[in-house]
Order: structure tokens, then C-alpha cells, then sequence
């Protein structure tokens, strides 16, 4: 058995151990944040303010209409007015869901590795179905998922396990021979919680001030090609 070592921990990992990978949407397998920032800014502009660049916008963009709004107006879900904003919000977001949307350089390439080696892989993400799945379509890929499993599926969202268990039970692999990457400390805990192999995402949606070393990973990657290390294949 040839052997691989994760180079954010001491941890080895048997190069086969892996049957299963799974991947977080937002800040990980596509990089939707140009999207959810013009629908930020739209609300923006709804209210005399000039738009946030980009930039301000990413580090943000994993944490769905909350957070996104939090940074954008200083709202939370119970302030006078949310409910009003998170719709403007959304109905904008739904009509552009794609318009800027792309997979992260590298992960087509590694998505089709994957095929290649006939290793089933799957979304699961916090993001409702009502977008997640019109959002695979337009990129292509709805299809080509061995599972879709959105924030709602589940009576829970990370990071409880339930959505990473509920997506390896219908691939038809033990949890412990998943593979989950993701850009955001409840990624690694739900990973970590479903005894899941967890790799963090360093080229996502992290912030600059997170301590990524703290959170409880089997490693990282700073590209998506990079993952086939934890299959043995660099």
C-alpha cells in the first residue's frame, strides 16, 4: 500500500482510502462571488449607498444573504428592514445566478481526473436547492454529480454532519472514505463531526484574519488541482 502524507498535519493517509469527494459550492468548487456581490450591491443602490469592491465582498461571500448583508447594509436577520433587503437580495441573485459565476481555475481539469478515475464526487453546500441546482445546471455539471445536497436538504446545514452523511449514504460510501474540501472553518467541523477526511480550501472565501491552522483538517490545498496529493497522484 503506497502512502501520502498531509502536509498540514502529521497525519498519513493510505492512498487508496479515498472512494469519494466532496466538494463545498461557494468559494470552492465555483467562484460565485462576482454574483452574490452585484446582488449585494443592488441593494446597495436601493439605498443611496455606492457599491463595495469586490475584494471587501469575497471573504464574505461562504456566508449566504447574512452575512453578505451584515457586511453590506449592518443588518442582522431580527434589525427593521432585513426581510425587505434579503428579498431584494435573493430575487436579484436568482435572475444573475450565473452571469459571472465560474469554476475556480484548475477544477474542471480536476473534475475530470476524477471521471477518469471513476471516483464519484458530489456538492454539498449551504446554499438552498432553490439555487444550488439552477446554479449546476447553467455551469454544467447538475448532472455530472454523483449527489447535489443543498442547505435545506437536511433538517440541519453544516456544521452539522448531517448534509456530509446524507451525501456519502447516497453515493453508497462509508463516511470515513469521504473526501470533503471546503473554504470555511464549519466545513472542516462538519468534515471532522462525520469523520470525513477534511481539506481546507485555502483559494477560497477565507479571511485574511482566520487562523486556518486551528481548525481541525487533515490538510489544505491553495488550488484544486493540488487535491490529487490526497489520492496518491503526486
Amino acid at each position: 500500500m503506497r502512502w501520502v502524507a498531509t502536509p498540514a498535519s502529521t497525519t498519513w493517509l493510505p492512498a487508496n482510502v479515498v472512494e469519494a469527494i466532496l466538494l463545498d459550492l461557494d468559494g470552492t468548487f465555483a467562484d460565485t462571488a462576482p454574483d452574490l456581490g452585484e446582488a449585494l450591491n443592488h441593494v446597495r443602490s436601493l439605498h443611496s449607498l455606492p457599491p463595495l469592491p469586490l475584494a471587501t465582498i469575497r471573504p464574505q461571500a461562504s456566508h449566504g444573504s447574512p452575512g453578505l448583508l451584515k457586511l453590506g447594509m449592518n443588518v442582522s436577520p431580527d434589525s427593521d428592514g432585513y426581510d425587505e433587503m434579503r428579498a431584494a437580495f435573493l430575487e436579484h441573485y436568482e435572475a444573475h445566478i450565473c452571469d459571472r459565476t465560474k469554476l475556480f481555475p484548475g477544477m474542471a481539469a480536476l473534475i475530470s481526473e476524477f471521471e477518469e478515475r471513476d471516483l464519484p464526487w458530489g456538492i454539498v453546500t449551504n446554499k438552498p436547492h432553490r439555487y444550488t441546482v439552477p446554479l449546476m445546471e447553467k455551469l454544467g455539471y447538475a448532472t455530472r454529480a454523483a449527489c447535489l445536497v443543498s442547505g435545506d436538504t437536511c433538517e440541519e446545514a453544516k456544521p452539522h454532519p448531517a448534509p456530509l452523511l446524507h451525501a456519502a449514504n447516497l453515493i453508497g460510501v462509508q463516511p470515513e472514505r469521504c473526501l470533503y474540501l471546503g473554504d470555511d472553518l464549519r466545513d472542516m467541523q462538519a468534515a471532522n463531526a462525520a469523520r470525513m477526511i477534511g481539506i481546507i480550501a485555502v483559494y477560497g472565501y477565507i479571511d485574511p484574519v482566520a487562523d486556518t491552522t486551528s481548525w481541525p483538517s487533515a490538510g489544505s490545498v491553495n488550488s484544486p488541482f493540488e487535491l490529487l496529493k490526497y489520492l496518491g497522484a503526486l
